[in-house]
């Protein structure tokens, strides 16, 4: 293993001599093998949500039962995906994602052919647990692919960069492609073509076999495979990223009922259009910067701004003024997920980040689909604007606990990470 870094020293320390930009990023050799069809692997992922709520809303005549089953997908997929990202890292990317394909493609297929049936909603329920449990983890395997191709190199930030980047874009595409087909094509087209953008882009992700990580459980090292979530910075993490979910789920909720309460709903894109927009750039410009403070001094700072620009949104009552404190807590948010999954690659072994990544992904899901359920529950029950405090909750409860257990998010030297953390014994040769 020492000598192993010893070797790198001088192509670390040239790399680090010059600014890690985004051109510099992407033209990292085997890059765009995996980029450009993981990019149409992770589209339909955006597409899902809207989608299932746009068909049965259609069928049942119920935004109740439509909320209801789409939630009941984001919590399987959140409970699920950690799994699917530790087979991931024990059997292969490609091992994992082919059946997982597949399975969704049925399942989706299934939830629709359902809907349109005009079957029970108990029945809607259990095709969306499968539903959910197989959407493919693409965002966290690209990340493990990134973290592979470059090591240890400075470009990580610049690549959890990128990848919040491109995961803001997806989602920001997604929905309203999802939209365009269920109103102008039918009900039922967003869900199918979903079903078949996973399935193609899927498998060609799948195909790339030269950037996927190494299979830990191959060779002759003893290896044992716990779970990620045995390293206490992850557990940090993971909270965290619940009030980053919180945060989403809110604004999506409250910022319709907004909108509607005072006679604009239309206006409801352009203001989350704006709260994204808000992510995207200051993601952006994250990545362009070459940071010298430590990834958990930068997340404590961030994570601090963005639950003070969450505290702020209850007290909105105007249309500026609500757009400037979104465009704000959008700015807030993308450093916040940038550092988070750069310390993933401090905290946690090479044979272990996939699974960190999707227990990071799902607990984002989680947050969101919590938040939506009481943010709902709020500006039906208390009054207009009341789902705000939902991202203010989240964000400080997350923010309490970042602080108290900050220490946990040092970076330890890979041998007692892996001893502590996941379990891999030290007796292991590295050529």
């Amino acid at each position: 293993m020492g000598s192993t870094v010893t070797s790198n020293e001088p192509a670390r320390t040239a790399t680090a001599s010059s600014r890690p930009g985004y051109g510099q990023l992407l033209r990292t050799r085997g890059a765009w093998t995996f980029l450009l069809p993981g990019f149409a692997a992770r589209q339909p992922f955006a597409m899902l949500t809207i989608s299932i709520v746009l068909l049965v809303q259609h069928t049942t005549g119920s935004y109740g039962a439509a909320g209801a089953t789409a939630a009941v997908t984001g919590v399987s997929m959140a409970l699920f995906a950690p799994y699917s990202g530790r087979l991931a890292d024990r059997y292969g990317q490609r091992a994992v994602l082919v059946p997982g394909v597949l399975a969704h493609t049925l399942a989706g297929l299934t939830l629709t052919a359902l809907a349109l049936a005009h079957a029970p909603l108990w029945a809607l329920f259990a095709a969306a647990v499968p539903t959910g449990a197989s959407v493919p983890q693409v965002g966290p395997m690209v990340r493990a692919r990134w973290g592979v191709t470059l090591k240890d190199s400075p470009l990580m930030t610049t690549a959890a960069a990128f990848e919040s980047v491109t995961d803001e874009l997806t989602f920001v595409v997604g929905p309203l492609l999802a939209t365009a087909l269920c109103t102008t094509v039918a009900p039922a087209a967003g869900l199918v073509t979903e079903a078949g953008l996973t399935l193609v882009g899927g498998l060609l992700f799948a195909a790339q076999k030269r950037t996927q990580p190494p299979v830990t459980g191959g060779g002759h090292a003893r290896v044992e495979h716990a779970s990620a979530l045995r390293v206490p910075g992850v557990r940090v993490l993971i909270a965290t990223f619940l009030g980053i979910g919180s945060v989403f789920g809110g604004m999506q909720v409250s910022l319709a009922a907004f909108t509607e309460s005072i006679g604009a709903p239309g206006l409801n894109g352009v203001l989350y259009g704006t709260f994204a927009a808000g992510n995207m750039l200051s993601g952006v410009v994250c990545g362009a910067i070459a940071w010298k403070a430590a990834p958990q001094h930068r997340l404590l700072v961030g994570y601090t701004a963005l639950a003070l620009a969450a505290s702020a949104l209850w007290t909105a009552h105007s249309v500026p003024l609500l757009a400037a404190l979104g465009l704000l807590v959008g700015m807030c948010i993308a450093p916040a997920l940038i550092t988070g999954y750069t310390l993933v690659e401090s905290l946690v072994p090479a044979g272990a980040r996939t699974e960190a990544f999707t227990w990071l992904t799902g607990a984002v899901a989680l947050g969101q689909a919590a938040a939506v359920t009481a943010a709902g529950q709020m500006e039906d029950r208390l009054w207009g604007g009341a789902g705000f405090l939902v991202p203010m909750t989240g964000t400080v409860l997350a923010l309490l606990t970042l602080v108290a257990l900050r220490s946990r998010l040092a970076a330890r030297s890979h041998g007692r990470t892996v001893a502590r953390g996941v379990g891999h014994r030290a007796h292991v040769t590295v050529d």
